[in-house]
């Protein structure tokens, strides 16, 4: 039996989330005891999730077999965003060392990207994998702003930016231009559209709080960009898609959904500040939360588009 939760719960905004949920359904907290829970993502074959505690640069594993939680990885060079590829690989992005990694089948680590134009990265924060094999991060400047995330730095890049790892020869290559902390990033179901999270307002009044909706071109180029939602309660900070295009998003007071058409639907309420989430489980129904200390998941009636 799983205790309720206070301060957790499902709030309908609008009818259309009713579909998604059920009242006796409660959040669950699968673990406690990080500084700063992100990045999960969902390992299908092993049924188990991994997550960064980032300030104690060590990376967690839950084990959906026996409830079991151990560290996965540590030092984790204060690894953030993590997603999974199409082949099951781990793909991370590290603030310590500014790169970007996969680890392959047999545990060795491979760098994916750590420059751009010849001069360091600032600090990959998240990352997601397109079916074309491309890999997608965002690059803002929050690992290298103070030692608490990584190491304190000055930025080399001329800008914080979404960057594209090309799948045939590994060229970096940069997407965006326009942004002030570009954060979490998602594609659509049919993958056309990118949304991108921008953080901006920890460095800019009256900044962006926002996540934005591009076009993604036959070409990998990006267009339009238009603000997709304005967070309500704080940052958006890292969000998935279900199979039907909701966006299911961060923010200070839990998790938000958001309809395809822009319209607030609903709130998964959680005790802490949500950094990130993923769906997982057998049927990609379970969302998996990254509260600050603490993950969290709940069944939702839905599925994510794509496991990691």
């Amino acid at each position: 039996m799983h205790a309720h939760l206070d301060g957790a719960g499902f709030d309908l905004i609008d009818p259309r989330f009713s579909a998604l949920f059920a009242p006796h359904i409660h959040v669950e907290r699968l673990w406690s005891g990080a500084r700063w829970c992100e990045g999960p993502a969902w390992f299908a074959a092993g049924r188990y999730l991994v997550w960064s505690d980032i300030p104690n640069n060590r990376m967690m594993r839950w084990d959906e077999t026996d409830g079991s939680t151990s560290v996965f990885r540590a030092p984790s060079n204060n690894s953030n965003g993590n997603t999974v590829d199409r082949q099951g690989r781990l793909v991370s992005c590290e603030h310590l060392t500014r790169r970007v990694t996969r680890t392959e089948h047999d545990g060795s680590i491979t760098v994916l990207a750590d420059s751009y134009n010849g001069k360091r990265l600032n600090s990959p924060n998240d990352v997601v994998v397109h079916s074309d094999g491309s890999i997608w991060f965002s690059d803002p400047t929050y690992g290298i702003l103070t030692d608490y995330e990584g190491d304190i730095s000055a930025p080399e890049q001329e800008g914080n930016h979404v960057y594209r790892i090309d799948p045939a020869d590994g060229s970096v290559r940069k997407m965006t231009d326009d942004f002030v902390q570009p954060n979490g990033l998602a594609f659509s179901p049919d993958e056309r559209q990118l949304y991108i999270a921008d953080t901006g307002a920890t460095h800019m009044q009256d900044g962006p709080a926002h996540i934005r909706r591009f076009d993604v071109g036959d070409d990998a180029s990006l267009s339009g960009g238009e603000v997709f939602a304005t967070c309500t309660a704080g940052l958006f900070d890292g969000f998935r898609l279900d199979r039907e295009g909701r966006v299911w998003t961060s923010a200070f007071d839990g998790v938000h959904c958001y309809d395809p058409d822009g319209t607030l639907i609903g709130r998964i309420r959680i005790p802490e500040i949500v950094a990130n989430l993923t769906f997982g489980g057998a049927k990609r129904n379970r969302l998996f939360i990254c509260g600050t200390t603490s993950l969290y998941a709940v069944y939702v009636f839905t599925n994510g588009v794509t496991m990691g």
